[in-house]
């Protein structure tokens, strides 16, 4: 059994915070622990923050795919993140292949089925309504469990072609065939469908994700205020996820919402190897800023990133709490000016940075930047 014990830290409320992993599991925690030896020892010196493992609940990481990929370890562990949820890269005809390779991987790697067997093999995978079966996606979901957490379909023009609303009653039909309870995040954009005949299908626990986008069927009408419909959809518990990705996050958007209190439950990144590599995604940590920049603490931030998305999928993760896996994210958010830009190239600027230094999964510590990562 070994053992790591990670002092004089601090929570996202700058309160001390001290914790004391054993067999992979938080074994104590608190402001000042009375530890007398410990295998590894990790000293933040009063200055890093530490919290519950932070996961991206909307990544697309199966490294097979020619549109959108990337490694799981490159979009977690590597920046912060010890959890990702890829979302729908894979239908029924290619899950099982993504699931073998992320055994191999140091990052948690979850996945949402793409209601489409063959996954996002090309742009428009709902385009032909005869590769969305109940049969095979029920058999995935049967022999993998553990890995597989939510459905989902993404309904925008692109996607659906010509077929509409039609691919989202399907799915919504689906989850409740399902022997499993599980969570439908949706994929919003161009039209048709419109963002309010999507929003009238979905119910309460239903995950829209690219709420904050700016294009013309977004959230907002055309005297550029939130749509009543969506404070409709909001309160009926429509869940709106951030969704970031290289098209889905305009910041006069997301102003405009706060500025109505119509707020997103959850922050993820869409990040694929192009918007990681070459903006405007690059990591968590810049969509972090960006929350900031909006006006949010920290303290609101981080359960977008650890509790919420926790919740939504029904994974056993997220809190910093006894007898909990050791997955903890450590950080630095320092004074420094840095330019920002949304997915419609919109650049501002910011005075806080973050800076992810460590990712520990399951008690294992990995220093983030360094070769090898690990102690």
């Amino acid at each position: 059994m070994t053992s790591l014990y990670i002092k004089n830290g601090k929570d996202v409320s700058g309160f001390p915070l001290e914790i004391l992993i054993e067999d992979r599991k938080i074994a104590q925690i608190g402001p000042k622990l009375s530890v007398i030896t410990a295998d590894y020892e990790i000293d933040l010196h009063n200055a890093s923050y530490v919290s519950a493992g932070w996961i991206d609940d909307h990544v697309h990481c199966y490294e097979k795919l020619s549109l959108y990929y990337d490694d799981p370890d490159k979009v977690g562990y590597l920046t912060g993140v010890t959890t990702v949820i890829d979302a729908g890269s894979t239908g029924a005809d290619n899950i099982e292949d993504f699931y073998q390779i992320t055994r191999q991987k140091k990052t948690n790697v979850f996945a949402m089925i793409n209601i489409s067997r063959t996954g996002i093999l090309a742009q428009n995978e709902l385009a032909d309504m005869t590769k969305i079966e109940y049969a095979p996606l029920q058999k995935m979901i049967d022999q993998f469990p553990e890995f597989i957490v939510g459905i989902k379909a993404r309904i925008s023009k692109s996607v659906v072609v010509d077929n509409g609303i039609k691919p989202l009653i399907k799915a919504k039909l689906f989850q409740k065939l399902l022997t499993q309870d599980l969570p439908l995040m949706v994929h919003v954009g161009t039209n048709p469908p419109m963002l309010s005949e999507i929003m009238d299908v979905l119910e309460k626990g239903d995950i829209i994700t690219h709420c904050f986008n700016g294009k013309d069927n977004g959230i907002l009408n055309s005297n550029g205020q939130v749509e009543e419909f969506v404070k409709a959809g909001l309160a009926k518990g429509i869940i709106f996820d951030i969704g970031h990705g290289s098209e889905s996050f305009n910041i006069k958007t997301a102003q405009q919402a706060t500025a109505e209190n119509i707020f997103a439950q959850s922050l993820s990144t869409d990040i694929y190897h192009h918007n990681r590599e070459h903006g405007p995604v690059y990591n968590m940590a810049t969509c972090i800023e960006k929350m900031l920049y909006l006006g949010f603490e920290l303290k609101q931030i981080i359960p977008m990133i650890t509790t919420v998305p926790a919740h939504n999928f029904n994974l056993d993760k997220g809190e910093l709490s006894v007898g909990k896996d050791a997955d903890l994210t450590i950080f630095d958010v320092k004074n420094q000016t840095k330019t920002l830009t949304d997915s419609d190239g919109n650049k501002f600027q910011t005075n806080t940075v973050v800076e992810p230094i460590y990712s520990i999964i399951g008690g294992q510590s990995y220093a983030i930047g360094e070769n090898d990562g690990s102690i």
